[in-house]
């Protein structure tokens, strides 16, 4: 064992054992206000001492031998405590623990049996909860991935269905899914990047920013459904697209809109604002600033909104099932976008709820959380490139 694993053991052992001293303290105090103030206080010590916690390095990436050492070391620290504390009011060693065990069974009115069994039972089921997140996750993508990639074929994606034959293709769904992440994104970015520059940059009512801010956020709250029924109405009836990509394409344009704008003005609010007054010191204009600056220093954030944007394009069926329609027919990219069509989402509900072909709704099921999955690792990978690539 080098010298690497042991501080690594170590530290995964002392996290635990800061835990549990935040939670019997925790549990110990009459006033939880307090108790919560120390455990922060606990938690912090552990950030800035290097310390290894379970919850902090869970993930696909880590190994899972690594991820079991910390687990059990953690929850050993997190037993410590406790043991220690039972030790100082049966025995009553020193002092200190006899100071302790006053003030636990005095003030406090716990006796040492409970003291134990909360400190116990604090960390276990912290650990307990961390541990089912991890496995349920990680159950999800087992499980889909489980039924649907033996279903998967070139056949299957590179043909299209067809009733007379009896065959089942999702091309078609597959080129519609692009269609509509192309149509969404060529208007979303212009739009969500220039509202907030302009809200960020040059609003100078604080006031309307925050109207537009608050509304912002109300419309990411929104049940997709009614973007759809909205959609519906507003794009194929009154504007007369009919049931198309294009009206589907709009209408997720209105729902990505406050995701493309906040994250893109919380990017452009990391920007230092002595960049900007030295900027205009050496006498550059304000869309200079802006265009030179202010948005290289923030690209990073544009880029994570733009695939987050992408992730949920590609997760969305509701509204796609009151405007885009789920038809099957292979278009080109114009044609395509003038007609109904089915995304790979629609297409799972459909073979799924109207046709019964669970096999295929399965393997949709896998094509779409294995590009789930590549988006968020994506949005991982640029974010940590251009952050690197901004501290040089």
């Amino acid at each position: 064992m080098n010298k690497e694993q042991k501080q690594f053991l170590l530290s995964s052992l002392f996290s635990g054992i800061m835990i549990g001293i935040g939670c019997t303290v925790y549990l110990s105090c009459v006033n939880k206000l307090v108790g919560a103030l120390l455990f922060c206080a606990g938690l912090f010590f552990i950030l800035t001492n290097g310390g290894t916690l379970f919850t902090g390095i869970c993930g696909l990436k880590t190994p899972v031998k690594k991820l079991a050492w910390v687990f059990v070391l953690n929850g050993l620290g997190t037993v410590i405590p406790a043991i220690v504390s039972w030790s100082n009011v049966v025995d009553g060693a020193t002092r200190l623990g006899a100071t302790a065990a006053a003030v636990m069974l005095g003030k406090l009115g716990m006796n040492p049996v409970s003291w134990l069994l909360n400190g116990l039972m604090c960390g276990v089921l912290m650990y307990l909860a961390a541990g089912l997140t991890c496995l349920l996750v990680l159950f999800l993508i087992g499980y889909v991935l489980y039924k649907g990639v033996p279903n998967l074929s070139w056949k299957l994606v590179s043909t299209s269905p067809s009733y007379l034959s009896g065959t089942i293709g999702i091309l078609p769904d597959l080129l519609n899914t692009l269609y509509v992440v192309m149509a969404t994104l060529l208007i979303v970015l212009p739009l969500g990047v220039c509202a907030a520059i302009y809200l960020t940059e040059y609003a100078a009512n604080k006031r309307l920013v925050g109207i537009i801010e608050y509304a912002a956020e109300t419309l990411s709250g929104i049940p997709s459904i009614i973007y759809g029924l909205v959609g519906m109405l507003f794009f194929c009836q009154f504007l007369g697209m009919k049931t198309s990509l294009w009206a589907g394409s709009m209408t997720l344009v209105i729902m990505n809109l406050p995701t493309i704008m906040r994250t893109t003005q919380e990017s452009l609010k990391t920007v230092p604002q002595s960049y900007r007054e030295g900027a205009f010191g050496l006498g550059a204009g304000k869309w200079r600033v802006i265009r030179t600056v202010v948005m290289p220093g923030c690209v990073d954030g544009v880029i994570t909104g733009c695939i987050l944007a992408v992730g949920r394009i590609l997760g969305e069926t509701a509204a796609l099932l009151y405007t885009a329609g789920f038809a099957h027919t292979l278009y080109g990219l114009a044609k395509g976008l003038q007609n109904s069509g089915a995304t790979l989402t629609v297409a799972l509900y459909v073979y799924a709820k109207e046709q019964g072909e669970f096999d295929v709704a399965f393997a949709i099921a896998s094509i779409l959380m294995v590009l789930t999955l590549l988006i968020n690792l994506s949005a991982t990978l640029v974010g940590r490139y251009f952050k690197k690539r901004r501290s040089l």
